[in-house]
């Protein structure tokens, strides 16, 4: 029977489980925030907050009385400088354990310790697996229009490149002299063309007017030839 056993075995011998609360206090002074198993995390407070509560009065036997426990000179440095302070005013309950669950391979059941002055935040727990379903990478939660219009990328307008002196400030509006000659320029033009359009037209007539006369006199030649054959 344990009857007035205290602490546990950790499947450790007693130098063996002295030693992993050595390590375990050491880091959780460096880190102020460790993971580790249950059993291991609720044994560590046992060790670790009298050596807090010692820091709390800052004089060389307690230094060295912590260094007995330690053996790790900057661990204790950090523990009397950093840690006492901050727990000045707290009368005990330095550390806090939040269960994390189960551990993958041995189902070991994992916390969280932490120095509660440091660690004013709760950590988030680790959260179950989602469901999978059979098409990987598409859920089943149906999309609306505007999450679709949302996801659609905006269609950029191709930027249309401006050709070199198309800037209003480079062109230069014309004299009142130069749109005087331009009007007579284009007059004179156009009688050019009216009188090159009349000596064309006439030139058509006079060919198709000389076409009719030489067909009526091949038409009165072959009555003639008629009438001759006849008689």
């Amino acid at each position: 029977m344990r009857h007035r056993v205290k602490g546990r075995k950790l499947g450790r011998t007693a130098s063996h489980r002295k030693a992993t609360l050595k390590a375990l206090s050491t880091a959780l002074i460096k880190e102020h925030r460790i993971e580790t198993t249950l059993p291991k995390a609720k044994e560590l407070r046992t060790f670790i907050e009298p050596l807090i509560t010692t820091a709390k009065v800052d004089t060389t036997h307690n230094r060295r009385k912590a260094f007995s426990f330690l053996q790790d000179k900057y661990a204790v440095t950090e523990l009397f400088e950093t840690v006492g302070p901050a727990a000045a005013d707290r009368p005990g309950g330095y550390t806090r354990v939040l269960k994390l669950g189960f551990r993958l391979g041995d189902s070991a059941e994992m916390a969280v310790i932490e120095l509660v002055d440091f660690n004013d935040v709760a950590p988030e727990l680790k959260s179950a697996k989602k469901k999978r379903t059979r098409r990987a990478g598409k859920t089943s939660k149906p999309v609306t229009a505007e999450e679709e219009k949302a996801e659609k990328p905006k269609s950029e307008k191709p930027k249309t490149e401006k050709p070199i002196g198309d800037d209003k400030k480079d062109v230069e509006a014309p004299s009142a002299e130069v749109m005087e000659e331009t009007k007579e320029a284009v007059a004179e033009t156009g009688t050019e063309e009216s009188t090159e359009e009349g000596a064309v037209k006439q030139t058509e007539d006079t060919s198709a007017e000389a076409e009719s006369a030489s067909d009526d006199s091949e038409e009165i030649k072959k009555t003639d030839s008629d009438k001759e054959t006849e008689k």
